[in-house]
């Protein structure tokens, strides 16, 4: 039996979702772990735009034909991270109550909103730049 194979598509011009990206780690054992910038516009997203996926509400994960967006997707990512070092073990205790992810998210999503206004860098707008 084949593991699926794992990918994330986040917005790359954020720093808080770059650097959340760069410094998780998943367990081998779950699978392949890619990582897709959306700025690139990744054939991916085609099939994100097509679900109705919102990038500026979340990241999207997809694991084998199942997609997770948003909440649901930072605290799937929880549960399959390593908890090696000090970011994977918090990333775990915080996000892998699906209650407190849901709460904690929109907070996030807040954020970065106000993060990327403040570097002048714009939303991702995939839903109205569909292809």
């Amino acid at each position: 039996m084949t593991t699926p194979a794992i990918i994330l598509v986040y917005d790359g011009d954020c720093p808080v979702c770059r650097n959340y990206t760069q410094h998780l780690s998943i367990k081998q054992a779950a699978g392949t772990f890619e990582l897709l910038n959306a700025r690139d516009s990744p054939p991916i997203l085609q099939e994100i735009n097509a679900l109705n996926l919102d990038m500026d509400e979340g990241f999207v994960l997809k694991i084998g034909d199942q997609f997770y967006h948003g909440a649901d997707a930072i605290h799937t990512l929880a549960l399959l991270s390593t908890r090696t070092g000090g970011f994977n073990r918090l990333n775990f205790l915080v996000f892998r109550s699906k209650t407190l992810s849901r709460v904690l998210y929109p907070i996030l999503k807040t954020g970065r909103a106000l993060l990327l206004a403040l570097l002048g860098n714009s939303k991702l707008n995939n839903l109205e730049n569909r292809q």
